[in-house]
């Protein structure tokens, strides 16, 4: 997830409305093969689109419909991946030459469900790029019973919707016509803390690693 994420959220939200927010939360948390779509920029743009002010969105999103639909899709992602994990196993994972799907990508997967727990790893796992595509097939692999899956997705799915778009609403509403001034540092500071956990993840093994050498 980059900031080119700013103007590829732009661009779904002119171009296809609410369809196409809605089909890109289903596939981002539903089919792990598709790495880098702009969940949380998306849904912070459409947020400041329903405020119907500033120039990036050209469009007026209707906020009530966009607060039900977007966790639903979230939702609907999320079950599917799941279903993905629990049906089709380690198998999903275990082809050596795939660039997502391979042993070391479930291994890594699998340290960071051990360290959070899996019903905290899904929560968790919303608010992270990568992590957010591939942590509901690990769920299935790991065994979660539908249920208990069901009952973090939904939780997870409202708060990660619900927490960007009302946050682009709201500053949408309060700043205005001086709205656009600050779409891209706003999106590059979520970029930022999305990816936050990655870095520290990674420089804590290479930290490790350097000890242990």
């Amino acid at each position: 997830m980059d900031i080119l994420h700013a103007f590829n959220a732009e661009s779904a939200i002119n171009s296809f409305g609410l369809a196409g927010i809605f089909l890109i939360l289903f596939v981002e948390t539903g089919l792990p093969v598709v790495i880098g779509l702009p969940g949380d920029s998306l849904l912070f743009m459409a947020g400041l689109a329903a405020s119907g002010t500033g120039q990036v969105i050209k469009i007026h999103l209707p906020l009530r419909e966009l607060a039900i639909g977007a966790p639903l899709f979230a939702i609907a992602g999320s079950q599917f991946g799941h279903w993905l994990g629990f049906t089709y196993g380690a198998k999903l994972f275990g082809r050596e030459n795939s660039k997502y799907f391979n042993p070391k990508r479930l291994k890594t997967l699998q340290k960071w469900i051990d360290k959070y727990g899996v019903g905290k790893m899904i929560f968790l796992g919303r608010f992270i790029p990568v992590i957010r595509h591939l942590v509901n097939p690990a769920a299935g692999i790991a065994r979660m019973s539908h249920r208990k899956f069901f009952a973090w997705n939904v939780f997870s799915a409202i708060i990660w919707t619900q927490g960007f778009i009302w946050g682009g609403y709201v500053l949408g509403e309060k700043l205005k016509g001086s709205v656009d001034e600050y779409v891209l540092p706003i999106v590059a500071a979520i970029v930022i803390i999305s990816i936050a956990p990655i870095i520290w993840e990674i420089f804590k093994e290479w930290r490790t690693r350097k000890e242990l050498s």
